[in-house]
């Protein structure tokens, strides 16, 4: 079409499809095409504000490695990556939140009532909980894919003084889908903001903060999988996620023990003398 103008370009746009066209494929990019365009058109882009937004892209691009995924932590700080999960979350089942970019594949198989603390320094938590199906029935043989942050407010991934499977797990239920494991209290920590995602933040006058928590994985035959976090309710970034990750139902408490009370059936039993804390959160699973 010769007659192009910024009133018609959609249009023009979604004309050039060919026949054969996957239907969802073009109702995606039909949609992109117009929520780009009216952008621009709203905004009155610029020339230098269109090129800095490639230089941006490109930036991300050469940042992003297997242990740093600037698009997804781009996708993160924009609320995007929150805003699909909850489009897909239902109300009777675990709401999801975001997986983040530094999440190892493979985990070690972590055994019921096994450890992911180590010798790390910090205080000890008991995390136990049961997963069930939306009807409450508890589902055996669910697997958890557990993993979170050193007590450095680093993962893994990004810390080259930890093992590349330095407090991540894979634990299998049990007969009653009950899971059990310690770890190191989690803490809260900065989203990388040495890259363009920084960049945006700092635009912004944001801060790149998030409360601690744990990442949940769970998959069980004939359900959903479920991509979730939990966090614990006196984190001080509770109301002000950088990531958007924080839901109501995710929220938990940890409740501090004496020193003397650490239960049998642990791999840790017998070796904590002092105070501890401990927590139990459910998880439930929608059918597929």
């Amino acid at each position: 079409m010769r007659n192009v103008t910024t009133d018609n370009i959609t249009d023009v746009f979604a004309a050039y499809f060919g026949e054969e066209t996957d239907p969802r494929t073009r109702d995606v990019l039909i949609a992109l095409a117009r929520h780009i365009h009216d952008f621009a058109r709203e905004t009155k882009l610029t020339h230098d504000e269109w090129r800095k937004g490639l230089e941006f892209l490109e930036w991300a691009g050469r940042i992003t490695t297997p242990e740093r995924n600037e698009f997804v932590l781009l996708s993160d700080v924009l609320g995007l990556s929150s805003l699909v999960d909850m489009l897909h979350s239902r109300a009777d089942a675990t709401s999801s939140s975001v997986l983040g970019p530094f999440h190892v594949s493979n985990p070690p198989a972590l055994p019921m009532g096994g450890d992911m603390k180590r010798d790390f320094e910090g205080e000890v938590l008991l995390v136990t909980g049961t997963v069930r199906d939306t009807a409450g029935n508890p589902l055996p043989g669910a697997t958890i894919d557990i993993w979170q942050t050193a007590p450095n407010g680093m993962y893994s991934s990004q810390d080259p003084d930890q093992d590349i499977h330095s407090f991540h797990g894979l634990m299998t239920c049990d007969e009653n889908g009950r899971y059990a494991f310690t770890t190191v209290r989690p803490v809260s920590y900065t989203v990388p903001d040495d890259g363009p995602v920084g960049e945006i933040l700092r635009a912004a006058g944001r801060h790149p903060w998030r409360p601690s928590h744990l990442h949940y994985i769970v998959s069980a035959e004939g359900h959903r999988q479920l991509v979730t976090e939990v966090f614990p309710d006196d984190d001080p970034y509770l109301d002000q996620d950088t990531v958007f990750g924080v839901r109501d139902d995710l929220v938990m408490t940890y409740v501090l023990q004496p020193a003397g009370s650490f239960p049998e059936g642990f791999a840790l039993s017998g070796k904590v003398d002092g105070a501890y804390s401990s927590v139990d959160f459910d998880l439930v699973l929608a059918p597929l």
